[in-house]
């Protein structure tokens, strides 16, 4: 009874903020029963990466699924993007206020986990990120600055004016199968072109490493390997999360970026050690 009373609350909250005229940056559907699971998807990728593992874990847990918006079919909002999307998680985690919340995040799901896991006030148990990290810009640009990434700039006016033939091959080397590959190239053309292009800018943006030494629950990271190979991999997550105190560290080395496309049991097999206790 109090879980659907706060699902109610939640719902009426999201709602409010629809009727004020300040439209959510997120969307959720619920499904399962059990401590509840909030997953969340990378940038460009709609609920549906999900589908497959959540098929499985709802059989256990309450699975809280989001979608961005601007992406599949949730309607674009005002920018800042990102800074919306992470107020509006942070307002969803201190409703739902539960006692043992896990959270899942891929890609730049990764980085919101880890973002929200440094809030001092919200209830989270613990983290996986799959195959994310803090900082993704600092790893992209050797003078990264935050304070530099603007969202009018030539790279992205390019991004604005590019056609879809050209915009899709951002797809490639996501993930192995072909099949996969025309997902992750179909998401990628739902994009509202705007929120990608800007939105990006705010992803790159985003330096959640000073906040790591905030966090203090369980932290359990999936990396892939195949791309760069095993030991750059590595070497990269212990360089970004160097102001993690401790962490739980798993490569698959035969794994693109998209490791629930390439691997599914093993991902399904490392979540499972996790969740189901």
């Amino acid at each position: 009874m109090k879980n659907l009373f706060q699902l109610s609350l939640l719902i009426l909250l999201l709602m409010g903020q629809s009727v004020a005229g300040q439209s959510t940056s997120i969307q959720v559907t619920v499904t399962g029963n059990g401590n509840p699971v909030i997953f969340l998807p990378g940038f460009a990728s709609d609920s549906s990466v999900w589908n497959t593992t959540v098929s499985k874990f709802s059989k256990t847990h309450q699975c809280h699924v989001m979608e961005y918006s601007g992406f599949g079919k949730v309607a674009p909002i005002e920018f800042p993007w990102l800074p919306s999307i992470l107020e509006d998680l942070k307002t969803y985690v201190a409703v739902l206020n539960s006692k043992k919340l896990t959270v899942v995040g891929h890609s730049m799901g990764g980085t919101i986990a880890t973002w929200l896991a440094a809030q001092p006030e919200l209830k989270i148990t613990e983290i996986i990120v799959i195959d994310g990290l803090p900082a993704t810009g600092a790893l992209m640009m050797p003078n990264f600055s935050p304070e530099n990434m603007v969202y009018d700039n030539a790279y992205n006016n390019q991004m604005l004016a590019m056609d879809a033939a050209d915009f899709e091959q951002m797809a490639a080397g996501m993930a192995t199968d072909p099949e996969h590959q025309k997902t992750i190239k179909e998401n990628i053309l739902n994009c509202d072109r705007k929120t990608y292009v800007y939105g990006y800018t705010d992803y790159l943006k985003l330096d959640a490493r000073p906040l790591l030494k905030n966090i203090s629950i369980p932290v359990t990271i999936i990396g892939a390997g195949k791309l760069y190979g095993k030991e750059m991999a590595l070497k990269t997550y212990k360089e970004q999360y160097a102001n993690l105190t401790g962490y739980t560290l798993k490569i698959n080395p035969d794994a693109k970026h998209f490791i629930m496309m390439d691997a599914p049991l093993w991902l399904e097999e490392q979540l499972n050690r996790i969740l189901v206790k």
